[in-house]
């Protein structure tokens, strides 16, 4: 049985999964690969983009999401508590 993702898993998957699509994704591929309902979605976003990890662009008609250096930042960083905790077996 697999375990509900805390909230920096969360974060932590979305800038991934920002960084998957070349920095720079969709709403809606965002949506699928955060595999998050909308409004949670938006909550994240909004929290990251205040935080300045993540920053809204428009193009004509198109909106996307791309990840900031402060973002690519807390990956490397969240990638790094992740392997050293899974060294110790927790």
């Amino acid at each position: 049985m697999s375990t509900k993702r805390d909230r920096l898993e969360i974060i932590n998957d979305i800038l991934v999964s920002i960084q998957g699509k070349g920095g720079k994704i969709k709403p809606t591929h965002l949506l699928y690969k955060s595999n998050l309902s909308y409004v949670k979605m938006k909550e994240y976003l909004d929290e990251l983009m205040k935080n300045d990890m993540v920053v809204q662009e428009e193009e004509g008609k198109n909106k996307f999401y791309l990840i900031t250096d402060k973002g690519h930042q807390f990956v490397a960083e969240f990638r790094k508590i992740r392997n050293f905790s899974e060294s110790f077996g927790l």
